[in-house]
């Protein structure tokens, strides 16, 4: 029951203390016993019925996951300038290890949003396009990231469809206040935004 599984845990559990893993194992046993290899699409359901997680094994295409290690590349820039010696728990440079080969994303954190609330300014009352869309490379991210958004945007229309018709509406009304307010850049980024989410980290 992941709800009753939910209530007994808490930030502070890592995984990594074997007496307080084996005692959550005995309060909340696993309804099967030993371990099940599945290879095929599955849906893993907790003893209500609630479904607590969607297996589907190679959704994502080697086409798709190029496109996304090419989008990736595009917002290295900014992945790099975000991480800093003075950065805080999201952006320090200590908490960003490159390995020992040069492969893969490069290290760092950014938000990705056509309507950010900007946070540590005052007198801002209207969402901002986020920092790293306000760049001449804004339009080339959103198309580079278009299919693999629309991707998660239709998963989530079959596992999660009320959040999904949440999503289209407050980006339908962004889009309206974008234009009414005349927000500078936002209906633009709104154009090319292929998400039901507002934002991307």
């Amino acid at each position: 029951d992941i709800a009753r599984y939910s209530k007994l845990i808490s930030p502070k559990d890592t995984g990594n203390n074997e007496h307080r893993e084996a005692r959550l194992l005995e309060r909340c046993p696993p309804g099967h016993k030993g371990k099940r290899l599945v290879d095929e699409p599955a849906i893993i359901l907790d003893a209500s019925g609630a479904i607590i997680a969607w297996y589907l094994p190679d959704a994502l295409t080697d086409t798709t996951q190029k496109e996304i290690k090419e989008a990736t590349d595009l917002l290295a820039p900014s992945l790099e300038k975000s991480v800093r010696a003075d950065g805080n728990w999201r952006t320090n440079q200590r908490l960003f290890n490159r390995g020992s080969e040069d492969v893969g994303a490069t290290p760092g954190c950014i938000n990705l949003s056509p309507a950010w609330f900007q946070q540590g300014h005052e007198n801002v009352s209207d969402p901002e396009v986020s920092a790293s869309l306000k760049g001449p490379s804004c339009e080339n991210i959103l198309k580079a990231i278009a299919r693999p958004a629309a991707i998660a945007s239709a998963a989530l229309r079959v596992m999660h469809p009320e959040q999904y018709w949440a999503g289209l509406r407050t980006l339908s009304n962004l889009g309206n206040i974008a234009v009414s307010k005349d927000l500078p850049q936002m209906p633009e980024a709104l154009q090319y935004w292929a998400s039901v989410f507002n934002t991307l980290s």
